[in-house]
C-alpha cells in the first residue's frame, strides 16, 4: 500500500512491498534492515549500515503503515529461514534469547517455533533438536541440545494451549525424524545421515569424515554433487553444528557455498545468514565441492584419505 508522510529530511510517498520499503525512489530491502521502533507516531528505521530512516508525519495511516510493515517484514524473515509449512499458531507475547529480548511475534509450525521479533533477529527453532520444554507461570522455556535456552510467554489467554501445542508438535516431530531417518540408506563411503527438514523424508543427507575433513552428499532430486569442509574442532562438535546447520538450510545449498560477494545480490540468503550462527558456521568450514564426474569416487577417496 502506498503512504504519504515525511522520511529522509522531505516529504514523500512510501510504498510496503513484499521484499522492501520505497521511500520515493530510493528502495530499501528488508535484508538491510537492522531494526523498527514505533515512537510517538514514528517509526525508526535502523539499518544495518548504521543509516537511520524516520518515518513521520503519517496522519491516520500510522497505525496501518505499522501493522503492513510490520506483516510483511516478519513474512520476509519467515521466508528467509525457509518456513513454508502450515502455521498453527500465531500470538503477540515475550521473548527472550541469546541476542535480545524484548515483544513480537511468536508462531508455532509443525517442527520449529519462530520468534519474529522488530529486530534483523528472528529466529526459527527446530523442535527435533529440543533438549527440555517446560512452562514456568506465564514463560515457556525451550532448552535446546546445544544449550541454548529460548523463552517466550505473557501470551494472555494464548499462553497455556501456545505451550501444550508445542510440547505435542515436538513430541511428534522428533518421532516422525526418528522413524524417518531411520529409513534413509547410507551408502559408502558415508557413516552419518540426516534429514532436511522433518516433514520431507525424501529429501535427506549422508557425511564421511576424514582427519579434519568432511565430505557431505545431498539427496534432494536435482543434480548430485558432494561438499567438502574443513575443521578444526572435534567431529562430534562438527557433526552436531553440520546436524543443526542443514536442518537449518534446507535444500538450499547454494547458501552455504555463495561467496560474500555473491551474497550481496541475494538478500534473501542475506537474511538467512545474519539469522542462523550454524549456517555461518559451516560456511567458514567451506572447502568446495566435487561435482559427480567418471572419477568422482577416487576423488573423494583422496579427500578423506
Amino acid at each position: 500500500m502506498k503512504y504519504t508522510g515525511r522520511a529522509l529530511g522531505a516529504e514523500t510517498q512510501l510504498s510496503i512491498e513484499s521484499e522492501g520499503l520505497f521511500i520515493g525512489s530510493r528502495f530499501i530491502d528488508y535484508a538491510d534492515f537492522a531494526s523498527l521502533k514505533p515512537i510517538n507516531h514514528r517509526v525508526i528505521i535502523e539499518l544495518i549500515s548504521g543509516e537511520t530512516a524516520e518515518v513521520s508525519m503519517l496522519g491516520f495511516s500510522y497505525d496501518g503503515f505499522w501493522e503492513e510493515i510490520m506483516d510483511c517484514y516478519g513474512k520476509r524473515s519467515l521466508a528467509s529461514l525457509f518456513v513454508d509449512e502450515q502455521q498453527i499458531m500465531l500470538c503477540e507475547g515475550e521473548y527472550s534469547m541469546p541476542e535480545e529480548a524484548g515483544r513480537g511475534w511468536i508462531a508455532l509450525y509443525p517442527d520449529a517455533v519462530c520468534i519474529l521479533p522488530q529486530t534483523k533477529n528472528a529466529v526459527r527453532i527446530p523442535l527435533c533438536y529440543a533438549e527440555r520444554i517446560w512452562l514456568d507461570g506465564y514463560f515457556l522455556h525451550i532448552l535446546m541440545r546445544s544449550g541454548i535456552e529460548y523463552v517466550v510467554g505473557k501470551m494472555g489467554y494464548d499462553t497455556k494451549p501456545f505451550a501444550e501445542r508445542v510440547a505435542a508438535a515436538c513430541e511428534k516431530t522428533k518421532k516422525e525424524r526418528m522413524s524417518a531417518i531411520a529409513k534413509t540408506p547410507l551408502n559408502e563411503p558415508f557413516t552419518c545421515k540426516g534429514l532436511f527438514r522433518t516433514g520431507q523424508p525424501e529429501q535427506y543427507w549422508n557425511a564421511a569424515f576424514g582427519r579434519g575433513v568432511c565430505a557431505v552428499e545431498l539427496f534432494t532430486g536435482e543434480d548430485a554433487a558432494t561438499y567438502l569442509y574443513k575443521f578444526d574442532e572435534s567431529q562430534e562438535v562438527f557433526l552436531a553444528q553440520l546436524e543443526e546447520a542443514m536442518e537449518a538450510a534446507g535444500t538450499h545449498r547454494e547458501i552455504i557455498y555463495l561467496t560474500d560477494g555473491q551474497l550481496a545480490d541475494k538478500p534473501l540468503y542475506r537474511m538467512s545468514v545474519d539469522q542462523a550462527p550454524c549456517v555461518r558456521f559451516l560456511r567458514g568450514r567451506s572447502d568446495g565441492r566435487l561435482i559427480h564426474s567418471a572419477n568422482h569416487a577416487a576423488r573423494l577417496s583422496e579427500y578423506l584419505r
